[in-house]
């Protein structure tokens, strides 16, 4: 055999490996970096073996890092003097620009973007067989790993930067909640819409949810006996606050339970009933949601008196008004009550004035704005500054809205019609 051909293999051979090397680190240092962390840690707590050892190697990103640096360079530089050999040896000096223009090539192609692109699109199968090898490097090269680290990290302290200051791993709420729209497949629908709505618990207050105060069923210790049974027994509700005469004289809450099972027993008058009277449970009208829920569960209270900052009772706020922000309309409608929205056939709405916004919104999937009132009679009055008189009309946002009933000073039934879709682009005829 020609010995320079053999010479001519040989320099070949070994510069397809170092390609294949550069390859190797190029993928690695993509993969391990865009592995997501969140399913790393769970990965590696249920008993993954390479989970845990690509998890190990990222708790210090500089030592990895280093090593994958000094592998993926130490092939870089010795492919182009093996290149450079090989022009000399097969074409002489002119050859050297045009074998480091074609090793560029070769390299930013199969070295660099391929793998690279790879490991980003598959992380997992690439960084976990890969980990293996980098554990292994790591403990040879740990020297030179570590006078590499303590050059790199001088230098940076020498600018104002320090590996100990590294950021956490750490979501806010904005983010968590993109990750749960995007989790697709992984989590049904309505588990999302529950865990979104978990996550807007901390933007609403008990002000947004409860019953205005104008709403409340409650039981008048005042009135006579034979009215006070009849509120009693025929409320749809398992527990009713009791005043005397209105909520500026709070008595406490009602069990109505308890109530109808003394009244089964036979005797039962009106001193019977104070003594079942329970303490009232008061909360600021600012409280969010999310830290009620913990105070109801705290107190093993299921309803609150809602009092604003001069401490008058503006409403009522049960645990089910907070659960069904969750999981939604979870009760059937109780018999006898009429509903707040009532379709109408020429696509319109009959909506109650006192029906909340965000009920409303939810139900019909509409956006009517929120940060002001709470309902759709103060939206209205809000809007026009004066009390509306019956058939007054008026465009809110994009819907049409027409006073159809007054009560006092507030409207009591209001026809919406909702927003008219936009048309599809390029769908509407051309000028004539």
């Amino acid at each position: 055999m020609n010995l320079n051909h053999f010479h001519t293999g040989l320099l070949l051979a070994v510069l397809f490996l170092l390609i294949l090397l550069s390859a190797f680190f190029s993928a690695a240092e993509i993969g391990m970096m865009t592995l997501n962390r969140y399913r790393l840690r769970h990965l590696a707590s249920s008993g993954h073996g390479p989970a845990r050892i690509a998890a190990r190697l990222l708790e210090r990103p500089d030592r990895l890092l280093s090593v994958i640096l000094l592998g993926n360079n130490f092939a870089n530089i010795a492919a182009s003097s093996v290149a450079t050999l090989l022009a000399l040896h097969l074409y002489g000096t002119p050859a050297i620009g045009i074998v480091t223009g074609l090793l560029t090539l070769v390299v930013l192609v199969f070295a660099e973007v391929a793998p690279k692109t790879v490991a980003a699109l598959y992380p997992e199968r690439v960084a976990f067989p890969i980990a293996y090898v980098l554990a292994v490097l790591l403990k040879l090269l740990s020297p030179l790993v570590w006078l590499v680290n303590t050059l790199a990290n001088g230098l940076l302290l020498l600018v104002g930067f320090s590996i100990n200051r590294r950021r956490a791993d750490q979501m806010n709420t904005e983010e968590l909640r993109t990750v749960v729209r995007e989790a697709g497949a992984f989590i049904p629908q309505t588990h999302q819409q529950m865990l979104l709505a978990i996550l807007d618990l901390e933007n609403m207050t008990v002000e947004d949810v409860m019953v205005p105060r104008g709403e409340i069923e409650i039981v008048d210790l005042d009135s006579d006996w034979d009215h006070i049974l009849a509120r009693v027994t025929s409320s749809h509700y398992s527990q009713l606050p009791a005043c005397h005469g209105s909520f500026d004289r709070v008595a406490g809450v009602v069990q109505i339970r308890r109530v109808l099972l003394l009244m089964r027993s036979g005797k039962f008058g009106r001193e019977d009933l104070e003594k079942l009277l329970e303490a009232p449970y008061f909360v600021p009208e600012g409280t969010t949601l999310g830290r009620q829920l913990l105070h109801f569960r705290q107190t093993k209270r299921r309803i609150a008196l809602v009092v604003d900052e001069y401490g008058d009772v503006v409403g009522l706020l049960s645990l089910q008004d907070i659960l069904q922000e969750i999981v939604g309309e979870f009760a059937a409608p109780v018999p006898g009550l009429t509903d707040d929205v009532q379709p109408q056939d020429d696509g319109s709405y009959l909506v109650s004035g006192s029906m909340t916004l965000r009920d409303l919104n939810r139900r019909l999937d509409w956006d009517l704005p929120m940060t002001g009132p709470k309902t759709l009679n103060g939206l209205i009055t809000e809007y026009l500054e004066d009390i509306p008189e019956t058939g007054t009309s008026l465009a809110l946002e994009g819907y049409q809205i027409e006073i159809v009933r007054t009560r006092g000073t507030a409207v009591q039934l209001a026809r919406v019609r909702p927003k008219t879709p936009a048309p599809a682009a390029g769908s509407g005829s051309a000028p004539s």
